[in-house]
């Protein structure tokens, strides 16, 4: 079973790969075709679903679990939820426009920056600490829980719910049930 380090490290490297690949890709001012913006425009649907899911989990089960460290968890998670909470209104932003739109390369270089500073914050300030003082066992149960976590998380991000422990396990799934409705009625997040 994966430790929640491996599970994070996963989500953070496959986010990080979603992200070259936009920065890479053909883009409207570039001259892209209708067919290469659509796929630019899934892309960024999965980066938006995919780190919607993770930060959701993360607020429920590990930035929880960094607090209970005591006074230097609760700054490196208060600086973290910070964060995250920029990048969350980013992506709501980003998730409103299309590919061929001016402000959707401004946003998307926006949100690409600030989620490479918060991962490489995340995994320089918060993962030793937890490292420090958690067991193999309980490494494990945690890294379970924020996979489970995921699979009810909302895919769309939800900037107006407090980034908190109570607030994301209330409101988190009926956010996700909905989020998952709505994708299935729209297309959204299918690959072709």
């Amino acid at each position: 079973m994966p430790d929640v380090f491996q599970v994070l490290k996963q989500d953070h490297d496959e986010v990080k790969a979603m992200l070259a690949r936009l920065e890479d890709g053909p883009k409207a001012t570039g001259g892209a075709t209708a067919d290469q913006l659509a796929a630019r425009q899934r892309l960024a649907e999965e980066v938006i679903i995919s780190e919607s899911r993770h930060e959701t989990a993360e607020q429920q089960h590990f930035w929880p679990a960094i607090r209970d460290l005591g006074p230097e968890g609760d700054r490196v998670a208060d600086a973290a939820l910070d964060q995250e909470q920029e990048g969350e209104q980013v992506l709501h932003e980003l998730g409103k426009l299309d590919s061929s739109d001016g402000r959707f390369e401004e946003l998307l270089a926006a949100f690409t920056s600030a989620a490479r500073a918060h991962i490489a914050f995340e995994e320089a300030h918060a993962w030793p600490l937890l490292r420090a003082s958690i067991t193999a066992g309980r490494a494990e149960q945690l890294g379970d829980k924020i996979t489970q976590a995921k699979k009810l998380a909302p895919t769309r991000p939800h900037p107006h719910t407090p980034p908190n422990q109570a607030a994301v396990k209330t409101a988190g799934p009926v956010a996700g049930a909905a989020d998952r409705l709505r994708d299935a009625v729209t297309g959204r997040g299918r690959t072709e």
